[in-house]
């Protein structure tokens, strides 16, 4: 089997090719059931690789999941993660988020959650964060370079600056993931409701204790087509030189 290629009309004319990549890599939550290749899916998870890791130290892996049977055991609680952000923070569209929009979007949603015993590909980046090598000599020259104020406010927020620097490790190569998966025709989106129930995940999944999951991410040829994305202008989002 071959991967399809889906047709678009170019969003960044004149461009780099990865831009129109970029400009059209909504996300695509119906997917056809249709397998997905092994060598596609090993294209994906060498994107993933080549994305930068904190200190080059490489230290995440990749649960792949293709069996129909795992996937329906594993829908169930999908479904729990779903219902609970919808009754929740996705209750209601985002400020200045259009109603029909959001209803579509709402829709899609709930159609991958009905679906997902369906699922073709289900990956899941994982990360174990090595333990930081301390001596005292070391955190005494840290201390001096930031300051007594400094040093004390990083002392507090070292559980923000840890989540920070794993997912620092993680989430570019997701990003290439994603861009992969849109360059090959596959539809993706990145998720993390999962979370909600990490511990049934893992345990589901024979994941370690000691290793943190990051993303679900639900890959297959398209129900439907790519198209541009809507985002706010950069004219909105910039600050120069500063706030």
């Amino acid at each position: 089997m071959t991967t399809e290629t889906v047709q678009h009309e170019p969003s960044a004319p004149g461009g780099p090719a990865l831009f129109d990549t970029m400009s059209t890599m909504r996300a695509m939550r119906r997917l056809k059931p249709d397998a997905i290749p092994d060598e596609t899916i090993d294209q994906l998870i060498q994107a993933a690789v080549w994305g930068p890791s904190g200190g080059n130290m490489q230290c995440y892996e990749y649960v792949v999941v293709t069996d129909r049977e795992v996937m329906a055991r594993l829908a169930p609680l999908w479904k729990r993660c779903v219902d609970s952000y919808l009754a929740t923070t996705g209750k209601y569209a985002p400020k200045g988020m259009d109603e029909a929009a959001y209803g579509r979007m709402v829709a899609a949603i709930e159609y991958q959650r009905d679906h997902f015993a369906e699922t073709p590909v289900l990956v899941i980046p994982c990360y174990r964060f090595p333990e930081p090598r301390l001596d005292e000599e070391g955190l005494i020259a840290s201390a001096q370079a930031l300051g007594p104020e400094a040093t004390e406010r990083m002392m507090t927020s070292q559980a923000r600056f840890q989540a920070l620097a794993e997912g620092s490790c993680v989430y570019p190569g997701v990003q290439n993931l994603l861009l992969a998966a849109r360059g090959l025709g596959l539809a993706a989106n990145i998720t993390i409701w999962h979370l909600f129930l990490e511990e049934e995940w893992k345990r589901e999944l024979g994941i370690p204790d000691d290793m943190a999951t990051f993303a679900a991410i639900p890959v297959g040829l398209p129900v439907g087509n790519f198209g541009p994305v809507r985002r706010r202008p950069v004219a909105e989002v910039v600050h120069r030189d500063r706030w």
